[in-house]
């Protein structure tokens, strides 16, 4: 039976979105409930945790790989591939008898991914060049905006139904996008037949859970301790051997040529570092709000509540995300860049200086939220943009996966930086807060300074409009 709407750029897109929508879910939903989740199957903090960080494993591995194997075997299949694995993990989570099954169903979430890359990586094939940044934005503030949205949902989805529904939801959409995805997306019209270099996808794997394993529990485990330092040591040396193990490769996982590619390896570096301010805000503001009041410098929000106060940035991204590809013809992908890491330097700050009124934050959130609009919708712009349509999967799941790296290394010293500050009643003290959000401040401008080393970029159009032009970059 034919596909419905095949090769249609507005079906594709929707499918895309949904797609992408459902997973960035998957990154806060569960955040804010994990104390419900440890009452619930009886377990301990220290536990309850793996849910977050057994996703954040299974993604950071899965998406460099997926993202190769799309441009191998088709972006249609392996798309089908993550939203399958997407439901099933959903499904298994929603009947978890106990804490280790329901870590395992997130440890099959995360395979899912890769449906960021795979979803780029489809727009470019799909869209024409002229349309192709303004879909690229709109995609990316969807990302960004249901890595939010999650936050706001949550206390609403508990309060009412049950935590379980924060998996049943989500899988009931997948599936249903999957089944659409099946007869709507088309078949990739462009493939890079070849062999997956097991060796190099072994060593990638083996070094982002040396790294991320001890950024995710290096505060429960002591940062000096000697599983800590071991593993720190044994990520250092594995990521040394992926390394010399990709260039000597004939088929390498990733191309070193393409990543030293200027757009690409600054914008790689500035993800890593907006990440980390990105989900220290995502995890730490909504904690921040939730204080006590009789503190003096908490509020005492509900869950629901803290998720209401964080609207203003999930709409600010939503808008500016969306309007950062349109803006490409007056305004470049590196000055939005700019513009975004300066403005959530500044709403950083302000969160660190000034949080005693819900007014200032809302502000600050708000001010964060046009910057990481602007941020997400550019970086994908640049990588995708920077290297050849073939690379286009493998280039942005790396990018996506700097990020995630970033978002361990932020929530964790923020986690550190907090928790390490506690007042007699037992509850953190506000100094912790105001540190914590003066590093991610400084991770933005980081960010920032980084920017500013990314060249220029234009698309250089073709003579005839018949004749797609060259997507390849010109540095100014």
């Amino acid at each position: 039976m034919p596909r419905l709407y095949q090769g249609s750029p507005r079906a594709t897109f929707a499918v895309l979105a949904a797609a992408a929508a459902a997973f960035s879910l998957m990154q806060s939903l569960v955040t804010p409930v994990l104390p419900t989740i440890q009452q619930d199957l009886h377990t301990t903090t220290g536990t309850v945790t793996w849910v977050l960080t057994a996703w954040l494993l299974a993604a950071s591995i899965a998406t460099p790989l997926m993202g190769r194997i799309a441009d191998g075997i088709g972006k249609e299949r392996a798309l089908l591939i993550a939203l399958a694995a997407i439901a099933a993990g959903c499904l298994l989570a929603a009947v978890a008898p106990n804490i280790g099954v329901l870590i395992a169903a997130r440890v099959v979430q995360g395979l899912g991914g890769a449906v960021f890359p795979i979803s780029f990586g489809i727009l470019r094939d799909e869209f024409p060049p002229d349309r192709l940044a303004s879909a690229l934005g709109v995609l990316s503030a969807v990302i960004a905006t249901g890595s939010g949205v999650g936050i706001v949902l949550a206390g609403p989805i508990v309060g009412v139904l049950d935590w379980r529904w924060l998996f049943w939801i989500p899988m009931i959409i997948v599936a249903a996008v999957g089944l659409v995805a099946h007869r709507v997306v088309p078949a990739s019209p462009v493939r890079t037949p070849g062999r997956i270099n097991w060796l190099s996808a072994t060593l990638l794997a083996g070094w982002l859970v040396a790294l991320l394993l001890p950024l995710s529990m290096g505060r429960s485990w002591g940062w000096s301790s000697t599983r800590t330092l071991v593993l720190f040591a044994l990520a250092a040396l594995l990521a040394a051997g992926w390394l010399i193990a990709e260039l000597r490769a004939a088929e390498p996982l990733i191309d070193m040529r393409m990543m030293r590619l200027p757009a690409v390896w600054t914008t790689n570096l500035a993800a890593m570092l907006f990440g980390a301010a990105m989900f220290g805000v995502f995890a730490f503001l909504p904690q921040l709000l939730q204080v006590p009041a009789s503190t003096g410098y908490g509020f005492g929000a509900s869950v629901t509540g803290a998720g209401l106060l964080m609207l203003p940035l999930l709409v600010a991204m939503a808008v500016f995300g969306s309007l950062s590809g349109p803006l490409t013809r007056w305004v470049s992908n590196k000055a939005q860049l700019l513009w975004g890491s300066a403005m959530g330097t500044a709403a950083c700050v302000s969160l660190a200086l000034a949080h005693t009124e819900k007014w200032t934050v809302a502000v600050a959130a708000g001010v964060f939220g046009i910057g990481l609009g602007l941020v997400y919708s550019s970086m994908i712009n640049l990588i995708v943009q920077a290297v050849p349509p073939h690379q286009t999967g493998a280039a942005s799941g790396m990018n996506t996966n700097i990020r995630t790296i970033g978002a361990s290394l932020g929530t964790a010293i923020v986690s550190t930086v907090v928790t390490g500050h506690v007042g007699a009643d037992g509850l953190p003290a506000e100094a912790g807060y105001t540190q914590a959000f003066l590093l991610l401040a400084g991770a933005s401008a980081a960010a920032f300074l980084v920017s500013l080393l990314a060249p220029v970029t234009r698309r250089v159009v073709a003579p005839k409009p018949e004749v797609l032009p060259d997507l390849s970059p010109v540095e100014v």
